[in-house]
């Protein structure tokens, strides 16, 4: 589910925004750069109040931005990337789909879920909130393209760390997407591997190419 909403991001202009968001973007995005791997274990959680509906799963992403590299793994799908292909693990059907990595420019993937909002985005500092005993900087981000499915994203920044702790999709149904980042850890150290379906690693596993 959380790949759903991200496969939705699309990129598009510059346009004016808020000094003040800009700002702390440009320290978020700056710091972010300047880390290799970084692993990240979040909840993902989708409300839907149409079907009076409210699903949490866990997860856990590792991530290499600069070659845009990732591996997502979650209780009901794995996602995984080396930069060209990706591969989509559906765990109750046993099958893994493979893709050719969109480079388009018109959709992100959860190699950039930190950096999403460096393009296509108008953004507004809206003030600070306390969660959990830290101060989070909230900033909305309005879409340049109004035909996109969702009509706001809200980052919350962790003032002290300089780093997006949570993002909130509102979409033009009423369904709400929460990524809550619950740990951080940069310049992890893992195998090349990593970033690589190994279907020996998945037996019974039936692959389905798209490429």
């Amino acid at each position: 589910m959380l790949l759903l909403f991200i496969s939705g991001l699309g990129y598009g202009v510059h346009a004016q925004n808020d000094a003040k968001a800009k700002a702390i973007l440009a320290e978020v995005s700056k710091k972010y750069k300047s880390y290799d791997v970084v692993k990240t274990d979040f909840n993902f959680t989708l409300e839907s109040p149409q079907n009076k509906s409210k699903d949490t799963q866990q997860g856990t992403l590792i991530v290499k931005a600069a070659a845009n590299k990732y591996k997502v793994v979650m209780t009901d799908q794995d996602m995984i990337s080396d930069g060209k292909s990706q591969w989509t693990y559906l765990k109750k059907d046993k099958e893994v789909q493979v893709s050719l990595v969109d480079k388009s420019g018109d959709a992100l993937n959860p190699a950039q879920i930190f950096t999403l909002y460096e393009k296509g985005f108008k953004y507004l500092f809206t003030g600070e909130q306390k969660v959990g005993g830290k101060i989070y900087q909230m900033i909305d981000l309005s879409p340049l393209d109004t035909k996109k499915s969702y009509f706001k994203i809200r980052l919350g920044v962790n003032k002290a760390a300089k780093q997006i702790a949570s993002v909130l999709i509102f979409d033009k149904n009423g369904n709400k997407y929460t990524y809550d980042v619950k740990t951080f850890v940069p310049n992890v150290k893992v195998p090349e591997s990593t970033f690589a379906f190994d279907p020996k690693k998945y037996p019974g596993v039936e692959v389905v190419d798209l490429r």
